[in-house]
């Protein structure tokens, strides 16, 4: 870092919820002189003349891939032909044409769902091959996870500056509350939120409660990514987590609780679990570039509730005239 200034970065997914977090804390740097965070609309990462485009208008000296299509399990489920292409090409285009423009550095981010269906908790980057993904998430997954053998095979034959990432399920404001394609903490905000609106006096929930997740605050994430570009260059991927679980089940007493809403939980056992547990082993991403959480979790769902509900009349409005996120591309 000591030889980095004026550098121009591309965020890929930039206007996306992590995105945006990212493009805020690079802002920030003392190195980052220019941040250009391309649209979808104006930048279609599948197609190679696109990002070769992107390249060519933004001259980057860093590029922090975030950009994919994302969802919960029941956008998983409905869409794992899509989940595996787009995010697919995306990944392959964006890091191949990197190589080719002569980038300095590019920081791919992976995801918690590449590791195993039934890998030991806590993860550990070791573990990422010791089976396969849980089947859900698995299209998504394995995509993504091909970010991280392509960043290794360039960075072997070429020297190429490529890191990977494995960021935890992440929450916090400007998450996605579309309840087709949102992920379980937003998902459940909206489900109490509504049901006091409208004094419904049960709220349902998928699965049974006995799954695991790990959650990150997004702020901590973006403080993760503008560490590990500055200070990480290596071919092992990295965890990107809080390193505690917390059980589906106390997770949605904990919103309840949190959002005022004291009506009955109705679990509908039909809908999948997901995969069991999932907590990651952090100590890599402490040891290499310094990374500790250190947003507490209730205080980040009390600020994630809140602003969902100041900002929840025109996100609904939103809703109701078909505009519905990206997933972040």
């Amino acid at each position: 870092m000591a030889s980095w200034s004026n550098r121009r970065v591309v965020v890929t997914g930039g206007a996306g919820f992590l995105g945006s977090f990212v493009v805020e804390r690079l802002r920030k740097t003392s190195w980052c002189r220019e941040v250009f965070a391309p649209r979808s609309r104006e930048y279609d990462l599948r197609e190679k003349e696109a990002v070769v485009r992107l390249y060519t208008d933004a001259r980057p000296h860093i590029i922090i891939h975030l950009a994919g299509v994302v969802g919960g399990i029941g956008a998983n489920r409905e869409n794992p032909a899509r989940f595996f292409y787009d995010n697919l090409l995306m990944g392959t285009q964006v890091l191949h044409q990197a190589y080719l423009h002569g980038v300095e550095k590019i920081v791919a981010i992976g995801t918690i769902c590449a590791y195993p269906k039934f890998a030991p908790v806590p993860f550990r980057e070791d573990l990422l091959w010791e089976g396969y993904p849980e089947e859900t998430n698995a299209p998504y997954g394995l995509a993504k996870k091909m970010l991280l053998v392509q960043a290794q095979a360039y960075r072997q034959q070429y020297g190429f500056n490529a890191i990977y990432l494995l960021p935890v399920n992440l929450y916090g404001p400007r998450d996605n509350f579309d309840p087709d394609s949102s992920h379980v903490i937003p998902a459940l905000i909206k489900k109490c939120l509504d049901a006091i609106q409208e004094d419904r006096q049960e709220i349902v929930v998928w699965g049974d409660g006995s799954p695991t997740r790990e959650f990150l605050f997004v702020e901590d994430c973006a403080e993760a990514i503008v560490l590990a570009t500055e200070r990480y260059d290596r071919p092992d991927p990295v965890n990107i987590g809080a390193g505690r679980e917390i059980s589906i089940k106390d997770l949605v007493g904990l919103i309840a609780r949190l959002t005022g809403f004291h009506g009955r939980i109705v679990w509908d056992t039909s809908k999948p679990n997901g995969q069991p547990r999932r907590c990651l082993d952090t100590s890599r991403a402490e040891q290499e570039f310094g990374f500790r959480a250190t947003t507490g979790f209730e205080d980040g769902l009390r600020r994630t509730i809140e602003w969902y509900r100041t900002h929840r009349r025109g996100i609904e409005a939103k809703f109701a005239q078909g505009s519905r996120p990206t997933g972040g591309l």
